[in-house]
């Protein structure tokens, strides 16, 4: 596991900690080629999220950009403190080829085991009870998984926290 990956994993929510750690290795383990899998994203900030929701809305995000769309593409539809990730119960994943080329490729099998790299991990966050943002019917987020029962923004919201800023579950 990469440091980048433990110090993501280390800032999300203290009850599901051990569990990513757990995925992450698992992840790796299954993927015996040349791919591994890093955390991109955990926990978020009001402030990063708000950024976020920002981008091709009142801020050029420069993906996407064209005449008809000259902020270009909006990348989440989840305002600050209606992302999971705000809460510590979200992450989202790349692949790290060779240890230095990242890479989002869904399809790809890196290990030759006839089934798609991505897909693998898929299945191992599935087998946590993690939901995958590849299955929503709208606005399908590939990298991003949360955890199941830690899913609702709103149900969170209301939640007390403790003196770190996590919700007491």
């Amino acid at each position: 596991m990469d440091k980048p990956t433990q110090d993501r994993i280390a800032k999300l929510h203290p009850t599901v900690r051990e569990e990513v750690a757990k995925i992450v290795t698992e992840c790796n383990t299954a993927l015996t080629g040349r791919a591994k899998i890093r955390i991109t994203q955990g926990l978020r900030t009001l402030k990063e999220q708000e950024g976020l929701y920002s981008l091709g809305r009142t801020k050029v995000n420069p993906i996407g950009v064209t005449p008809k769309k000259p902020f270009g593409s909006i990348v989440t539809n989840a305002r600050a403190g209606q992302s999971i990730h705000n809460y510590g119960f979200a992450v989202d994943i790349c692949l790290i080829i060779d240890g230095k080329t990242v890479s989002w490729d869904t399809v790809k099998d890196w290990d030759n085991d006839q089934v798609a790299d991505w897909y693998e991990c898929v299945r191992i966050f599935a087998k946590y009870g993690w939901d995958w943002g590849g299955n929503w019917k709208k606005f399908k987020d590939l990298p991003h998984f949360e955890k199941k029962n830690f899913n609702s923004w709103q149900k969170l919201a209301r939640l007390q926290k403790d003196s770190h800023g996590y919700v007491i579950i």
